[in-house]
């Protein structure tokens, strides 16, 4: 090596360490949510070769007798596949057709409020509901929509008669839905609102001048100009349709309402940790991760067909 290619070897250590010092914090910053991503997304990519194995706690992963593909066909021969794929994908649809669309129509919505401190003060009461546990949400469901509580003592009033809500399968998916909706709204709409505030005002002003009202100018300046952010965040949900939140349909459903809410992270729950199927239970998570990968690369592809913004 000659002495002028260690020179500049030299001069570009030297820059690097110089870097690393100047930005010590940021990198220190940085390096729990690297530890975070390492640990608990990319670390348990080590086990999931159990799906491939029969898997025996004592005598570790390595240890387990490799069976190939046997416990994916095994899923896909299960009487009870075609209904847990069913349920997470109506699921995961109505998700996207009637809840995601709201958080975008809640932000225009917003966008057209004059006052800025009335603005803030329905971003904050609109956040709140973010911040309940889904326990607490389930929960709230259960006592409102019980036979003595407040929805059907309301019903009653009015000449109605007293349902159970939670025992009927029919109302078990707008349940869930509607209470998506109701915690997640205002919380959702922070990008979309993000976004508008980024929309050039003299877009506006030229809108104005040519003669537009407020719903024209909605249509042909707002949505254009934040539709590269619903573009993303679509692709994004199609990405997560088979994971559907499992911890409020645990707490949701009950032996009455099975047939239409028995979702497959449900259905891992029950044959993994409570029946210890390990292996199986892995591969049918595998077998939802790779929908949805798939479910993702077909939403950007057509995203990217349609003109719009995408991932990649």
């Amino acid at each position: 090596m000659s002495s002028t290619e260690m020179k500049i070897r030299s001069a570009r250590r030297s820059q690097l360490r110089d870097k690393l010092i100047r930005g010590r914090w940021l990198y220190l910053m940085a390096l729990l949510p690297i530890i975070y991503f390492l640990v608990f997304k990319f670390g348990p990519i080590y086990g999931l070769q159990i799906a491939f194995r029969n898997f025996r706690v004592r005598r570790g992963i390595w240890g387990s007798e490799w069976v190939g593909l046997e416990y994916f066909q095994q899923y896909l021969a299960d009487p009870s596949f075609w209904v847990l794929v069913r349920n997470t994908i109506v699921l995961g649809l109505g998700q996207i057709a009637f809840v995601f669309p709201c958080p975008i129509v809640f932000a225009l919505l917003l966008n057209e409020v004059q006052s800025k401190s009335g603005q803030r003060i329905i971003q904050n009461i609109s956040y709140l509901p973010h911040f309940i546990s889904v326990v607490v949400v389930a929960s709230m469901c259960s006592t409102f929509l019980a036979r003595d509580g407040i929805i059907n003592q309301m019903i009653v009033a009015v000449g109605g008669e007293a349902h159970l809500f939670m025992q009927d399968p029919g109302w078990f998916r707008p349940i869930y839905w509607l209470s998506n909706l109701w915690q997640e709204l205002g919380w959702s709409a922070i990008i979309y609102v993000a976004a508008l505030t980024n929309v050039d005002e003299q877009l506006y002003e030229a809108a104005v001048i040519d003669g537009a009202n407020r719903w024209q100018q909605t249509v042909h300046v707002t949505l254009p100009a934040i539709k590269p952010t619903i573009a993303i965040m679509f692709i994004m949900a199609v990405g997560n349709i088979m994971s559907v939140s499992f911890e409020k349909v645990l707490l949701l459903q009950n032996e009455l309402t099975y047939d239409v809410s028995d979702i497959i992270s449900t259905f891992v729950y029950r044959k993994g940790l409570s029946g210890g199927q390990y292996s199986y239970t892995t591969a049918i998570d595998m077998f939802s991760t790779v929908t949805n990968f798939v479910m993702l690369l077909v939403a950007n592809r057509v995203c990217r067909m349609l003109g719009e913004s995408s991932l990649w």
